[in-house]
């Protein structure tokens, strides 16, 4: 077969010992795909069209025909199509191409075509060609008594407008397996995201005739409700719910005032309860006390979904109303409740709550499964029953059987080869398919370790990290929680009396140890440090030479990202979680979202309004901790970690009043 030449191509490199240098020594025609996969992001067919017979051959080819032909997908004929997947038959290429045509021959409802190709889908993690998989069963008569629910949980989980799953909600709505209800809630979800055709969609599906006023509404929702005086019908019932929804995502106190003086009487209560749980969101995010005020008013907390249930809690936690957050937390579907967060509150609630020892031990039982060195609630679990944190012991050593097996495994090379190359968004993703989704369930745990110590013998710690990370019933912590450049990072963090178990927990979260990381906003290195961060840091230590254009030399990148470190630590008088909170959003916000009440630090981190910087410093502390562990050797508190946060005492002088 002829991809038998490509894959020995690609095993070849392994021979070399080190991907180091491969894209200028290896494969002369690495030139002729890196320009192939600029042409691709380009759009630029022709171009694609004529580099790729000099690509033939070589161990990315499978990338490179796959962007040809992805290019000119909407006019290749089928044939060509099904000689694309015959040659390329196994690898992520093949099925990365068969999910391009699944969403293809949905829209263009070939439906014969589409049940002819999605059993053969391996890949598996579209939704929307799920959906228009859910959708062909429906169409053939074949449909479960679940597939409601798959359908609803798809479509409600996409952001975006989409064809499949809003043709599935709209055959099982004709079909009365779907209500109305089921599809103004997702109106409401996509307005509350400002996903306006997502919204639309929705509302064409349950009520076509109001896609005028649903117009009107989008353009200005004041203006709308001002208009009118009642809500006679659902249809409009639903208008305003999607109206006071909008308005109150700018102004929260107004569509409370909107809901208590004037609509609330014309809607249904769990259309008033939606309202109020968007109401409290809005205010919790904000950290504003009357959050508990609105969500108290929920009166039936099954009206909400699990995001608006997590809000209340996090209100109800921030005001020590341990019954409001249980009745929350007890209102939660089966799988928000099984998250780990909602795990560890739910006991926490019910310990606050307890009168007798009896139920103080039936609090504590739930913590018995979720607690382990494995995360931030995790962790906060085994403390909660007594025990300090401490990693477990490393499985037995991989053979010499299995790590050949990884190290000869073409899918792993292939994406190690194209990391090499420089396009790590490929690589990334076929090292992900090939550990994670080309067999079901993915590579077992053996194989998953395998796999991870193949790539950080390769130092491509990110993908170690990840793939250690995927384990299920054992865990290498020392794998998963690699030290690379112990040596300057531990002289380092001493010299500046910082904890260097910190600086690995943060620099393990912001760019797993790649050294050319780069964000979307100006970030670069280890540190992620930002160039006028970074400019004024040199300055405040004495780096008097420095220029940001070092952020990309290892050793500069650790004294800067560690030294700012250390000052957003003593401006907020050592604590590790406020400190990780202005790392990742800057000081301002941090210290605004520490006034108010004196918290225990997990409460203040779980009411981080940025969903982004609350799973940040949860992640950072939690990394902390375990590098702790392995760096002494000795058991840990991640509780002695998070402390209290409170205001600011006025008293003492801000060390760092400037830091930026």
């Amino acid at each position: 077969m002829y991809l038998q030449k490509i894959l020995t191509s690609v095993l070849a490199c392994v021979a070399i010992g080190s991907f180091s240098g491969l894209a200028t020594a290896q494969n002369r025609g690495d030139d002729v795909v890196l320009d192939m996969s600029q042409a691709f992001r380009k759009g630029d067919r022709k171009k694609l069209s004529q580099l790729l017979p000099q690509a033939r051959g070589h161990a990315l080819e499978p990338w490179a025909a796959y962007w040809e032909l992805r290019a000119r997908l909407g006019d290749a004929s089928s044939d060509e199509v099904e000689a694309f997947l015959a040659r390329y038959v196994g690898t992520y290429q093949e099925d990365r191409l068969r999910n391009d045509w699944l969403l293809l021959l949905g829209q263009r409802r070939d439906w014969a075509g589409f049940a002819a190709q999605y059993p053969l889908y391996r890949m598996g993690d579209d939704r929307e060609v799920k959906c228009y998989g859910l959708l062909v069963e429906q169409l053939k008569g074949q449909a479960t008594p679940q597939m409601a629910d798959e359908v609803r949980r798809l479509w409600y989980s996409l952001r975006e407008a989409d064809d499949g799953c809003t043709q599935a909600a709209d055959r099982l709505y004709a079909n009365k397996r779907l209500t109305a209800t089921d599809l103004w809630r997702k109106a409401r979800l996509a307005t509350e995201a400002n996903r306006p055709r997502a919204a639309r969609n929705a509302v064409e599906l349950v009520a076509p005739d109001a896609l005028g006023e649903l117009a009107q509404l989008n353009d200005s929702p004041v203006k709308f409700l001002a208009k009118r005086v009642a809500a006679p019908t659902r249809v409009r019932q639903e208008l305003v719910v999607l109206a006071l929804i909008k308005i109150a995502q700018t102004d929260p106190d107004a569509a409370a005032n909107l809901l208590d003086t004037r609509w609330g009487v014309h809607l249904l209560p769990e259309e008033q309860h939606w309202v109020l749980g968007v109401i409290g969101k809005q205010l919790a995010m904000k950290l504003d006390s009357d959050a508990v005020r609105v969500f108290a008013k929920v009166n039936r907390d099954s009206d909400l979904n699990d995001d608006l249930l997590g809000w209340k809690v996090r209100a109800a936690l921030r005001a020590s109303q341990w019954r409001l957050a249980l009745n929350a937390l007890r209102a939660m579907s089966d799988e928000g409740s099984r998250d780990p967060t909602w795990v560890y509150w739910r006991a926490r609630a019910q310990l606050a709550l307890a009168r007798t020892d009896e139920a103080r031990q039936e609090a504590l039982q739930p913590l018995q499964a979720i607690a382990g060195a494995r995360g931030f609630y995790e962790q906060l679990a085994m403390e909660e029953l007594g025990q300090r944190i401490t990693l477990p012991p490393r499985p037995v050593p991989l053979s010499a059987e299995e790590k050949d097996a990884a190290r000869n495994h073409p899918g792993l090379n292939r994406a190690l080869y194209a990391i090499a190359l420089g396009l790590r968004s490929e690589g990334n993703r076929e090292w992900n398919y090939t550990t994670n989704l080309h067999s079901p369930g993915g590579m077992g745990d053996r194989e998953l370790l395998a796999a991870a110590d193949f790539a950080c013998q390769r130092e491509v710690w990110d993908r170690c990290i990840n793939t250690s990370e995927r384990t299920r019933n054992t865990a290498d912590y020392e794998q998963r929680y690699p030290m690379p450049f112990r040596d300057q990072v531990l002289r380092r963090s001493r010299d500046i009396g910082l904890d260097p178990a910190y600086v690995y927990g943060l620099i393990r979260q912001e760019s797993r140890f790649v050294m050319d990381a780069r964000s979307g906003v100006g970030a670069s290195g280890l540190m992620q440090v930002m160039p006028a961060t970074a400019r004024w840091t040199a300055k405040k230590i004495g780096l008097n030479s420095f220029t940001p254009d070092q952020l990309s030399e290892r050793d500069t990148n650790i004294t800067i990202g560690s030294a700012y470190l250390k000052l957003a630590l003593d401006d907020f008088g050592g604590s590790m979680p406020m400190a990780a909170a202005a790392y990742n959003a800057g000081p301002g916000r941090p210290r605004n979202w520490r006034n108010g009440p004196v918290l225990d630090a997990a409460i203040w981190a779980e009411n981080i309004p940025f969903n982004e910087t609350r799973d940040y410093v949860k992640k950072v502390l939690a990394n902390t901790t375990a590098y702790a562990a392995l760096i002494t050797g000795q058991p840990q508190s991640l509780k002695g970690r998070l402390g209290s946060v409170g205001p600011r005492d006025e008293r003492i002088p801000e060390p760092n009043a400037d830091l930026p």
